[in-house]
């Protein structure tokens, strides 16, 4: 059988795909990519290293609880610094379905982030313009 190699993309909602490219290209140094015609934009693709996100455009987008995507992150002090420049907000309990004293609790004393006990990998919660939740994650070499 064969087995999966990698994420490919994921599609999820935008309000305001030129809001959405800038804040993917500041924050991630993502390389934007429209699809379609100027009269027919149909999908905006963002890329960020080996994966995409591809952005569909709707006036009513759908917050589920809990739903989100997870990145990868190299240097984990670097990106904190760069969201601080930045001036955009992260944490354990941000994002829909996030907020309590469990999650609060998790990971240690820092509400901004927090470490795994189980493999000691960093995480912190951050949403893009959309209030799509982004989930950082930095495991241990």
């Amino acid at each position: 059988m064969s087995k999966v190699k990698s994420v490919h993309h994921m599609n999820i909602q935008t309000t305001d795909r030129d809001r959405t490219r800038e804040w993917y290209e500041n924050v991630f140094g993502a390389e934007a990519v429209e699809r379609g015609t100027v009269s027919n934009r149909r999908q905006l693709q963002v890329r960020m290293g080996e994966v995409e996100i591809h952005f569909s455009e709707t006036s009513n987008p759908i917050h589920a609880p809990l739903v989100h995507f997870a990145v990868e992150i190299d240097d984990w002090d670097e990106m904190l610094a760069h969201l601080d420049k930045l001036g955009i907000e992260y944490g354990k309990t941000l994002g829909v379905g996030r907020a309590g004293t469990y999650r609060e609790r998790m990971g240690g004393d820092d509400p901004r982030q927090g470490r795994r006990a189980h493999d000691g990998s960093h995480y912190t919660y951050l949403q893009d313009p959309n209030g799509n939740v982004i989930e950082l994650v930095q495991h241990p070499e």
